[in-house]
């Protein structure tokens, strides 16, 4: 009989010399899938015994030129059906592949299900049940350009799925992925020698790499397998297949060590090992990455899955953690081999090390890439240093400029109780970012690299600006956010860039906001407008307040702290108004007279009404308003907007008006047209940490001529 042995993209070559060695025929090897011949107590074993393949199908028939509904039709009717179930066993149809005829794939199913149904009808004169989701058979159809394929699910799905893995930690790696890294890395070669994982999460590695070195059948303690249902099924022989493999198992001496940081994962990792019987052969550890130490007097291999992404959270973390890995490799492990598992190379190349061999492999959705390491005396001389080496000695330049900042900032910062601030904007033009402090943590903000800067430079450039601002301010990495800064379209600007959900409280000026540094290119506080707010809770007081264009409004917490008797909060943003309101919670800010609207200012403006006696507009520069027949532009649009607005404000009343325009130029022959008066305070609203970037904001005072 043939069958198809599915797996991950980059196992099929690992796949075809198990098929082998367990002593099927392989015929065909393609991306993904491996063919082979086998009697069906073979296939059995293959099931049992595969660690790469995820799923194992019995081919029933293929024929080219199925390409419409009647061919596709009159090909599933023609099949012996009866050979492999019976009209009252239940089945399902899972299909796959479309051209431009079978264009939808619910509907190719249904001609198949039809023609097997009308099969039995016609030949027992009894129709079999369909069952999506707990059929007694699973009939597989795959079309693509050649024709149509039927099989068998001979296994039933996800065979990488052993049984013990019931609890994981975040983007855990595949179980048949974890046993390809170990099979790559070369430690099975001599399972004797110690083998740690320093970054383990659940212990799937660990749990694969003992099973295999004790010879131990995957599929040993499944429930279940598709075949069981099958009329061919002789229960007896399959109970001597499962013996034969159970005496097969072995009990080496091994020494497994696996380490997270994450003590909640440790425990899960535990389980995991626990529910495989593993429990006392795996030592598993709470500890750093990123202060490794020996953990073997003798050589091993060292096999990891370092975390990517939404496994640790900021790129600050990966950068630190790449680094320090490096040097804790070096110091503590040399004349092992490592075998690292990762999604970007430029992370890699922090571990200074020069690699030996390459795999790339997907993890799911995800690309990556193993690589293989040598350490020696060579690679450790590379650097004898505790701390990691740095991309560009230029960057000690940054480093230098940062802590000058720092400096120079100290006493004001002390004197104004300001725990939020701006201690670096690109000052150096290599280093083009702003570094914000918030507290114990950091936001880094990337600007787009000048176009004569290749990527790679920047990004090792960037490398350099997050380990060194972690140094410098004394931040703890993972508390650092990086962002890059560019030109925002639409609704890009309220869509969350991570999912961290990671809030603090910060104080300004007796006022309290929520801050989230890491799923919002902005972090809810606009520090540079930090005196604006201050000047709106100064003069406040009894007046009525009005906040167009208001993001998390904070300048309406600092008028209700100041004592206004009515304040109204715009913002098209629902999630930015729900924010609002929890600031406002967050100061015990409570009263009927404090509303929130969520509008399109421009479109609220235009038909406003009532009077306001101190207002805060702050525009964008651009914005797609439908109130505009073109885009809005603020210093288009300027004066057009001040008319909507000088409508609303009292007789006595003041307009804070604020925006971020490079070279903004206030037209003061319109504003005299409309009566008003200005007066420019941008200086007045720069605060030290923000005087090095003069074009940073404008602001004007606003009120009738």
């Amino acid at each position: 009989m043939q069958f198809i042995a599915l797996t991950s993209i980059g196992i099929e070559n690992l796949l075809v010399d198990e098929l082998t060695a367990l002593g099927a025929e392989v015929s065909k090897q393609t991306v993904g899938s491996v063919r082979f011949e086998a009697d069906s107590l073979l296939a059995q074993k293959i099931c049992l015994s595969s660690r790469f393949a995820t799923r194992i199908m019995m081919l029933i028939e293929e024929k080219e030129g199925v390409k419409d509904k009647d061919s596709l039709y009159q090909f599933a009717r023609l099949q012996p059906w009866q050979e492999w179930f019976g009209p009252k066993q239940s089945f399902a149809v899972d299909f796959s592949g479309t051209n431009n005829d079978l264009k939808n794939t619910q509907f190719s199913g249904l001609v198949v299900k039809d023609a097997i149904v009308d099969y039995f009808a016609d030949l027992f004169e009894q129709r079999p049940d369909v069952d999506k989701y707990n059929a007694n058979v699973r009939v597989v159809a795959r079309l693509n350009r050649q024709g149509v394929a039927l099989y068998i699910d001979y296994s039933g799905p996800r065979l990488s799925e052993r049984g013990y893995r019931q609890d994981q930690g975040k983007a855990p790696i595949k179980e048949h992925l974890a046993a390809a890294l170990v099979k790559r890395s070369g430690w099975l070669e001599n399972v004797q020698q110690p083998l740690f994982d320093p970054c383990c999460g659940s212990g799937t590695i660990l749990i694969e790499a003992a099973s295999m070195a004790r010879n131990e059948a995957p599929g040993l303690f499944r429930e279940g397998f598709a075949f069981e249902r099958l009329p061919s099924f002789r229960i007896q022989k399959y109970k001597e297949l499962k013996a034969e493999l159970t005496a097969q198992i072995t009990d080496p001496k091994l020494w497994l060590i696996g380490h997270d940081i994450d003590g909640g994962v440790i425990a899960k990792a535990q389980e995991n090992a626990e529910r495989a019987d593993l429990g006392n052969v795996i030592k598993f550890k709470q500890s750093d990455a990123t202060k490794l130490t020996s953990v073997a007097k003798l050589p091993g291999v060292v096999i990891s899955n370092l975390p990517y992404g939404e496994r640790l959270g900021s790129m600050a973390e990966l950068v630190n953690l790449h680094r320090s890995l490096g040097v804790g490799f070096k110091k503590h492990f040399n004349h092992w081999k490592l075998a690292l598992l990762g999604t970007d190379e430029s992370l890699f190349k922090l571990l200074k090390l020069v690699k030996l061999k390459r795999y790339k492999f997907k993890n799911g959705p995800l690309d990556v890439v193993l690589n293989l390491y040598q350490l020696d005396d060579k690679q450790v001389e590379l650097s004898k240093e505790d701390k990691p080496a740095l991309n560009f000695e230029g960057s000690t330049a940054f480093a230098n400029r940062l802590k000058k900042n720092k400096q120079n900032l100290k006493n004001w910062l002390k004197q104004n109780e300001v725990s939020c601030y701006r201690v670096y904007d690109a000052d150096i033009p290599e280093y083009n970012v702003a570094v914000d402090v918030y507290d114990d943590s950091a936001v880094i903000f990337e600007y787009a690299a000048p176009k004569e800067i290749d990527d790679n430079t920047a990004q090792k450039r960037l490398q350099d600006v997050i380990s060194l601002t972690a140094e410098q301010l004394a931040i703890a990495p993972e508390n650092i956010a990086v962002k890059v800064r560019k030109k925002q379209k639409g609704e890009e600007q309220y869509t969350k860039v991570s999912k961290q959900n990671r809030t603090q409280v910060v104080e300004e000026f007796g006022a309290k906001f929520k801050v989230n540094l890491f799923d919002y290119l902005d972090t809810g506080l606009f520090l540079d407008h930090r005196l604006a707010r201050r000047y709106i809770q100064q003069n406040s007081q009894g007046k009525r307040f009005l906040n167009l264009f208001a993001y998390t409004g904070s300048a309406s917490v600092h008028a209700a702290v100041g004592g206004a008797k009515a304040i109204t909060t715009v913002d098209m943003s629902k999630t930015y108004l729900k924010w609002a309101q929890e600031n406002f919670a967050l100061n015990d800010l409570s009263n009927t007279r404090y509303r929130f609207e969520q509008a399109d200012c421009l479109k609220w403006l235009e038909y406003a009404q009532g009077q306001y006696d101190l207002i805060f507009l702050d525009p964008p520069t651009f914005s797609n308003s439908k109130r505009m027949k073109d885009a809005f532009d603020v210093q288009r649009d300027h004066i057009k907007l001040l008319t909507w607005v000088k409508k609303i404000l009292s007789p006595n009343g003041t307009l804070i008006f604020s925006n971020n325009k490079r070279g903004f130029s206030m037209d003061e022959v319109g504003l005299m047209g409309l009566g008003l008066k200005a007066e420019n305070i941008s200086d007045k609203t720069l605060s030290p940490d923000f005087k090095r970037n003069k074009q940073i904001h404008n602001s004007w005072l606003i009120t009738h001529g």
